[in-house]
């Protein structure tokens, strides 16, 4: 009889592992499609700009190559939109701005950043923590 319990608990305890085990395995798995997701779309400058048709209004073509933070683009329709549906969507981007870095890459101060326009020293060179009226101990 002991050994009957023996084997019951054993039985029971791989079930319990194995259950527990592809439980895991789920929420692991939901993690993962969870972390699949676009970085773009977790973003905190995650962009988009306004994707259109060849027949689209004027208030879309209005806004032909700006990029608005995802929290701040205007809904869709657009306000003035005149189509009788409304065919616009969303391009999505991994950052407001669209690439056209103007920082020199060869200008020193860009890495230290600084901006790189003082050309004198403007700092005083006598020491402020001398003073004629300083307390000695």
């Amino acid at each position: 009889m002991k050994e009957l319990l023996l084997v019951v608990a054993l039985l029971l305890s791989i079930a319990w592992l194995v259950v527990r085990i592809r439980r895991g395995n789920a929420e692991v798995r939901a993690v993962q499609n969870l972390s699949a997701k676009s970085s773009d779309e977790t973003s905190a400058y995650h962009a988009v700009s306004l994707k259109y048709s060849s027949n689209a209004c004027d208030a879309a073509k209005a806004m032909t190559g700006r990029r608005f933070l995802a929290g701040a683009a205007p809904q869709l329709p657009l306000k003035g939109c005149d189509a009788l549906e409304c065919r616009c969507g969303f391009a999505h981007h991994s950052d407001r701005r669209s690439g056209n870095d103007r920082r020199n890459p060869y200008n020193p101060a860009t890495y230290a950043g600084g901006t790189g326009t003082l050309k004198v020293e403007r700092r005083d060179r006598r020491d402020r923590r001398r003073s004629g009226d300083a307390i000695n101990f």
